[in-house]
């Protein structure tokens, strides 16, 4: 599940049972860029619909009397609070359709945010220094300790995005193979950590600049121009990487690897790439690697020196002076919003910075062309991402001029309050539902972008924050990544497998990655229950509850 989400050429397999139910029901469903498509007619038609019988929905007057005069005119909300359905075929919204287009396009939150990072991203892995990080951490690891190694080296690998799947998964059988245990267990290991663990990190990425732009411009439905913060899920994503790090571990070698039996080259294919196995880092991966982490440590000292201290450019003492500051009036998070705003141009940096040094030192860099291809190939690889953008953008655009997010939101808040589900409840349906709709829609992208325009502002009446709800949403995303066939690599990993197996089939896949979607689930459930009961921060500054602005003053 990968940000560029690339087209998968699935082999002829057996489609029998529940997962040729899955299977079959799943690829019925249309290209997610055409799923929008078909939203966008059905919301049409919804709209005209709620017009027709006069749907509508009141806020109440904490909510209204927060909510500045140009979100109210941008809904139509007029001073009795009530929010009234608008249908989409009218010539206002037919207007805003065609004379809109490109900047309905070109707004749309997540877009710059994505591209900037990927630009950076994709020369560090067309250079050669996501791959070779991952091997030289995996090919040292001691024998006792390679599983929770694989499992934490994939985990973090999803920042390399396709490289993850494309190397660690595959050379990770090969470094089990190496030391005496079987292969297909190190496969299973690194798929459940790229995959299962999709969203799991020690440090934001990506994937953080994708969702949470998405969860802002839903978040601006209620709160206009709210900000995106990639740093709004750091610790949740951190805690995640230690608990399922643990899981991973206790099912590989606990259930896993003891069900598989003992591995012998008899089984394996006749392509088994044993050759590769124990090559070694040449001296230019060597002195690569050296140089990209001195580029890494210059980075952070740079962006620590903007940030730390009186009069940086990252640091805005405005926002909370020192009076202010030692009553308690405001936080010292506050001050930090530049920082956390300029993190996505800080990853594009250090992607860019470190690649290039590594690529001089490797040879994969001979000049600033090499790194002019490289960053034209990794736009040429957003280009699935950019159909999918341009849909999606206009059906979130168009969920918010038919106000019926507003309303479906309040209604669903109003419906919540009466039924005196905790917040703690409210969070584990949205997981259970994010971990079921996974099995037949792979984009977490495509997901998010037609869940948050209701999901988000609906827990925002609710006291949640926006950066909460994404929090939950990425557990159960993640979860079922590695047991549904149409994740787009569940092919490639079944290739993978085959090659020390030539008995494994689907079925056999199915059946080994089942454990770890169960277990990373509950513990995904539990974790998320737990940090809502303790209160603890998300990242970024930015906690658990959320109180719209007006609401309480």
């Amino acid at each position: 599940m990968s940000v560029t989400e690339p087209d998968p050429h699935p082999q002829e397999r057996s489609q029998r049972g529940f997962l040729g139910w899955v299977e079959k029901t799943g690829n019925a469903l249309p290209d997610p860029a055409f799923l929008f498509l078909y939203l966008i007619g059905f919301l049409v038609i919804i709209s005209i619909i709620s017009g027709l019988f006069n749907l509508s929905e009141t806020l109440s007057t904490q909510i209204l009397s927060g909510m500045p005069d140009s979100q109210k005119a941008r809904f139509g909300i007029g001073e009795d609070g009530v929010i009234s359905a608008k249908m989409l075929i009218s010539p206002e919204n037919l207007q805003k359709l065609f004379v809109q287009m490109p900047e309905t396009f070109a707004h749309f939150h997540p877009l710059g945010l994505v591209l900037t990072v990927m630009l950076g991203a994709g020369v560090a892995e067309r250079a050669g220094l996501f791959g070779t990080a991952m091997r030289a951490a995996v090919g040292d690891a001691p024998k006792f300790l390679l599983t929770p190694m694989i499992a934490l080296i994939a985990m973090l690998g999803n920042l390399a995005a396709d490289a993850a799947y494309v190397v660690l998964i595959p050379l990770a059988g090969i470094v089990f193979a190496a030391v005496g245990r079987h292969p297909v267990a190190g496969i299973a290991a690194a798929f459940a950590g790229v995959s299962g663990g999709f969203s799991a990190n020690l440090v934001m990425g990506q994937l953080d600049a994708l969702l949470l732009g998405i969860t802002s411009e839903a978040a601006g439905i209620l709160v206009e121009d709210f900000p995106t913060n990639i740093a709004g899920n750091w610790y949740f994503i951190a805690g995640m990487t230690f608990i399922f790090l643990p899981v991973i571990w206790f099912v590989t070698d606990v259930i896993i690897e003891p069900r598989l039996g003992k591995w012998k080259a008899s089984m394996a294919g006749e392509d088994v790439p044993m050759d590769d196995v124990k090559r070694e880092l040449t001296p230019g991966e060597k002195k690569g690697l050296g140089r990209a982490g001195l580029g890494l440590l210059a980075v952070l000292i740079f962006w620590a020196f903007m940030t730390l201290g009186p009069g940086t450019p990252l640091m805005n003492e405005a926002a909370c002076p020192d009076e202010a500051l030692a009553a308690g009036d405001c936080s010292f998070q506050a001050r930090l919003t530049p920082f956390y705003t300029s993190l996505v141009a800080g990853f594009f940096v250090l992607f860019f910075v470190t690649a290039w040094l590594y690529g001089a030192a490797a040879g994969t860099v001979k000049d600033h062309r090499d790194i002019v291809d490289m960053m034209t190939g990794a736009m040429k690889d957003m280009g699935y991402y950019l159909v999918l953008a341009f849909m999606a953008a206009h059906f979130v655009a168009m969920f918010n001029w038919s106000n019926l997010g507003l309303i479906f939101a309040v209604k669903g808040a109003n419906a919540i309050q009466e039924s005196a589900l905790p917040i703690w409840g409210i969070l584990v349906v949205v997981i259970l539902f994010a971990a079921v709709l996974n099995l037949f829609v792979g984009s977490a992208s495509a997901k998010w972008a037609f869940l948050a325009p209701v999901v988000v502002p609906m827990l925002m009446i609710l006291g949640v924050s926006p950066e909460m709800a994404t929090a939950a949403y990425r557990v159960g995303d993640g979860a079922t990544n590695i047991i549904t066939p149409l994740m787009v690599y569940f092919p490639l990993i079944l290739t993978f497998a085959k090659r020390w197996d030539r008995s494994f089939g689907l079925g056999s896949l199915t059946a080994m990655m089942l454990p770890y979607s169960i277990f990373l689930l509950i513990s995904g459930l539990a974790m998320t229950i737990f940090w809502v009961q303790m209160d603890w921060p998300l990242g970024g500054g930015i906690t658990v509850e959320y109180t719209l602005p007006g609401v309480g003053e």
